[in-house]
């Protein structure tokens, strides 16, 4: 009797040993929605459009670069929705049915994307906003630029810029998407900077998802109806402000100061040239990679702290760069800069990169 309660006591410790061991390892090896390890989680990257080349050329890159480096196991989905909100949300379910640990999303139509959040966070799968956010629900965080004082800075920019040079007339506002949280906020940051510049506003258009020739389509019957009076033009990025510089060429009429947003290569050589007065320069790989740290974080079961919140979410805000031709070698093309000098000045720019200072 006593010899079968001590190999009954014996078992019963043995196999409180195994649960025990068991628990110690989940715990040190926290999953994601499936079960799978945070080292083998799946991180969807969801980019909006391909109006603007950053996306392809820049964000996505950096975005998975950094996850790599977080997470030699870990997946990144990567998909870009066109411009097409319904396709954005099509891919966002795919996403999940792959197995998403996290999205993180740059919506099309940042109110459609609300969907997307409650979706996901249905499922227990948390959402990142990227660069626009999503206003009508709370994401689990939100990276992005200070949307706003990008407006600011750029209208602010060119006011002083007109002021110097005593220029006469008013001015066309060339915003981004209606259907973009973040043109809304760099739209309100252009109207704080121009609104009292003493310039007239005489007219501003909202461009459909930002499409460049949507914006040169309406830039060119704004001068056809303002004649010589146009001068200057605020445009919310660097696709609408391209479109912007066409309609004065194609009318022949001399080119306004026209700004721009983002920092492309194609405005970069516009700025050198002459034809677009600035740009901003984003921090995108700084952006790229909070992201990229965010998004592990959450698939490990944390949660990232913001510096600050907007509209109701922890959010990440950085501030990024006005460039002129002034600054353009100092902060933008050259080494250890985000364009590189062969990229930009080519043979057809190679006498404007001299005179600007770009070698």
């Amino acid at each position: 009797m006593k010899q079968r309660s001590v190999r009954s006591l014996a078992a019963a410790l043995s196999a409180m040993t195994v649960i025990a061991s068991a628990a110690a390892c989940t715990a040190k090896a926290p999953s994601g929605s499936d079960g799978r390890s945070s080292q083998n989680a799946k991180i969807a990257f969801l980019m909006p459009d391909i109006a603007s080349t950053r996306y392809e050329l820049y964000d996505a890159p950096l975005f998975k670069a950094k996850v790599r480096d977080l997470c030699g196991g870990c997946e990144v989905l990567y998909q870009n929705a066109g411009g097409d909100a319904a396709k954005q949300q099509q891919q966002a379910d795919s996403a999940l049915a792959q197995g998403a640990d996290v999205i993180v999303i740059d919506p099309v139509d940042s109110a459609a994307a609300a969907s997307t959040v409650r979706t996901a966070q249905g499922r227990g799968v948390p959402v990142i906003a990227y660069d626009r956010p999503i206003p009508a629900v709370r994401a689990d965080y939100y990276v992005s630029f200070d949307n706003e004082k990008i407006g600011a800075m750029i209208g602010a920019s060119l006011v002083e810029h007109l002021r110097a040079t005593k220029a006469e007339g008013g001015l066309l506002q060339v915003n981004g998407s209606p259907t973009d949280a973040a043109a809304g906020l760099i739209k309100k940051g252009i109207h704080s900077a121009v609104d009292s510049s003493g310039f007239d506003l005489l007219a501003e258009y909202d461009t459909p998802a930002w499409e460049p020739g949507k914006a040169q389509s309406w830039v060119s019957g704004q001068i056809s109806k303002f004649p010589g009076r146009i001068a200057g033009v605020v445009a919310a990025n660097d696709g609408t402000g391209g479109g912007s510089i066409a309609a004065f060429k194609a009318a022949g009429a001399a080119v306004p100061p026209v700004t721009g947003n983002d920092a492309e290569l194609a405005a970069a050589q516009r700025i050198i040239k002459g034809d677009q007065y600035n740009t901003i320069s984003k921090p995108i790989k700084t952006v790229a990679e909070a992201a990229a740290t965010a998004a592990y974080a959450s698939a490990q079961g944390k949660k990232p702290r913001g510096d600050t919140t907007l509209f109701g979410t922890p959010s990440e805000l950085f501030t990024p760069t006005v460039v002129t031709r002034k600054n353009i070698a100092e902060v933008l093309v050259g080494d250890g800069k985000p364009l590189k000098t062969a990229e930009v000045c080519t043979a057809t720019y190679a006498a404007a990169c001299a005179e600007a200072g770009v070698t």
